[in-house]
């Protein structure tokens, strides 16, 4: 059970390792573009190409989705990016329903752990396999495996990072409930949780009274998606890429200097930010010195 990018290699690798994977169930297609065209979920087509039957119920306690999946007498499910489910869908299995999360459980719990991780300035993260309980992200924990956290990471290369170290995770797991050569760890919940919930447009609007530590982590964490903004004059900057400016100036936090040719620098709580790589609206990403060729602010 899977729909983004990030699920194609657990599937992959369960595949590739002769184990055999009766049914994908996956989000319904959805409109996308100028076009308004249907597009599948990337775990669709993967495994429409490699045969494997397809499932995309808009409503999973739909009674005949729960009949058509009881039909393939699954051992065990294996979730990974994937919706809650409901006690019916997730306690099916004899071996049951585990869960991949990119992150060290218990902290960040939630929709976006990747992104959070990097906001928090985290210097580590990783990955965990637990069996699904009705609270999300609660359940007893199977494996569990560090990933650092590295300075120049963003939320694009710590995915992929994550997404390949979790298929290797899944594997291991399988591997573990199928021998029954496993012990679970209870979650022991910490005085101090870090939640990872689902990250809204307006949660990534640049707050430039904050630190230059605490702005470039923002802005790493969102980057390449969804992205960090800001605006000038009525007008919407995705910003995926700054460092700390060498030099201060008095000038009030949200405003900014620039030569118009080589650089921009914002004002923040305690000196300046420069900006390397953004979009303009209705542009594509650039650098600012390739912004700066066409135009000036």
């Amino acid at each position: 059970m899977g729909t983004p990018e990030f699920a194609i290699p657990s599937l992959e690798i369960l595949i590739n390792n002769d184990f055999n994977v009766a049914a994908v169930i996956t989000a319904p297609d959805k409109p996308r573009g100028r076009g308004r065209k249907l597009s599948s979920p990337p775990v669709k087509e993967y495994a429409l190409g490699r045969q494997i039957p397809v499932l995309q119920p808009r409503n999973l306690k739909d009674p005949e989705f729960i009949r058509t999946l009881r039909e393939y007498k699954a051992d065990l499910q294996v979730v990974v990016a994937f919706r809650m489910l409901p006690e019916v869908v997730w306690s099916m299995p004899e071996l049951g329903t585990f869960n991949l999360h990119a992150s060290l459980l218990p902290q960040y719990r939630g929709a976006a752990p990747v992104n959070w991780v990097l906001i928090n300035g985290e210097k580590k993260t990783g990955v965990t396999t637990f069996f699904i309980k009705q609270e999300i992200d609660t359940g007893n924990i199977i494996h569990q495996e560090e990933e650092p956290v590295y300075p120049d990471d963003d939320a694009g290369t710590l995915h992929d990072r994550l997404m390949i170290r979790g298929a290797r995770l899944v594997l291991k797991t399988v591997r573990s409930i199928a021998a029954g050569n496993f012990s679970l760890k209870v979650q022991q919940d910490q005085t101090e949780l870090k939640p990872a919930p689902k990250i809204t447009r307006e949660m990534c609007r640049i707050d430039w009274d904050q630190s230059q530590v605490k702005i470039h982590n923002f802005v790493r964490g969102l980057s390449p998606y969804p992205a960090a903004w800001t605006e000038i004059d009525n007008s919407v900057y995705k910003v995926y890429r700054v460092s700390a400016a060498v030099k201060s100036t008095a000038i009030e936090p949200g405003r900014f200097e620039t030569d118009n040719r080589s650089y921009l620098h914002f004002q923040c709580a305690d000196g300046l930010i420069n900006i390397i790589e953004w979009q303009p609206e209705g542009k594509r990403r650039m650098s600012i010195t390739e912004f700066f060729r066409g135009n000036s602010l």
